[in-house]
């Protein structure tokens, strides 16, 4: 099986972001975004793809988990929100890496959305990497829950997946 998501990995785009981002965040308080959180999102989102039964394939939830947060660094270096970086910044990426222009829409499309704000009647895959993006954290054991910023709705007080 010719899983694009794995060029996402060799990217040299991809890995120099995650580095940095990695570095900016070595000291940060409130829930990384490094690998383990983004696989996380991966891995939590293919499984609630395959629990509802939807016709996502896994190489398009993991490339768009791979990539949710990748406009964290221009986030912390230019103030630009994250979501709408990264939607940019994931295009390029996921054209070098085969995606079409159909897959890249849908893909670009729920990260600009992978934060809070759905549109109504969404694509199915805005919906499931939103909830895996919050399914990943573990909330509950977080030594900064009561400094967090996340509404209390938002936050993950379980382990589901």
């Amino acid at each position: 099986m010719d899983l694009r998501f794995e060029k996402i990995l060799q990217h040299p785009v991809f890995c120099n972001i995650i580095s940095c981002i990695n570095e900016k965040e070595k000291t940060r308080f409130f829930c990384k975004h490094d690998f383990e959180h983004i696989i996380s999102v991966a891995r939590i989102g293919y499984i609630i793809a395959l629990e509802e039964k939807t016709n996502i394939s896994k190489d398009i939830i993991y490339a768009t988990a791979l990539l949710h947060d990748i406009g964290r660094l221009e986030e912390y270096q230019n103030n630009i929100p994250h979501d709408k970086a990264g939607a940019e910044i994931a295009r390029s990426v996921l054209e070098d890496c085969g995606y079409n222009e159909n897959e890249i829409s849908e893909i670009t499309g729920a990260i600009l959305y992978h934060r809070d704000d759905c549109p109504k009647n969404s694509d199915k895959l805005y919906e499931i990497i939103y909830k895996a993006d919050k399914l990943s954290r573990t909330c509950f054991l977080c030594d900064a829950y009561k400094e967090c910023n996340w509404k209390e709705s938002q936050k993950n007080k379980t382990i589901i997946y």
